[in-house]
């Protein structure tokens, strides 16, 4: 791992911090009638959150079953996480 793949891993935990905050922020929005919200949106905040992280967990630890680096793990424990928010705020703000 390089400074550089460090700062480039901490960015991206930074992005999904952001966007996490960002979804967060429209679903409450969208609870308190301030937008327009889906009527299934309060079942859908609970019902995504536990596959999402099952799957996160499985491909972290899959990554450390194949040996992977530090680095390389979390990327991969990271990438379905990346993937679901930013899902849910295209989603959320169209």
């Amino acid at each position: 791992m390089t400074p550089l793949s460090l700062f480039a891993l901490q960015a991206r935990a930074t992005s999904l911090m952001f966007e996490t905050q960002t979804v967060m922020a429209l679903r409450v929005m969208g609870m308190s009638g301030a937008i327009p919200a889906h009527s299934d949106e309060n079942l859908r905040m609970l019902t995504e959150k536990g596959p999402a992280m099952a799957e996160a967990f499985v491909a972290g630890n899959s990554a450390i079953l194949q040996g992977k680096n530090p680095e390389e793990i979390m990327n991969a424990t990271l990438d379905p996480l990346v993937e679901a928010v930013r899902a849910n705020r295209v989603r959320l703000t169209e």
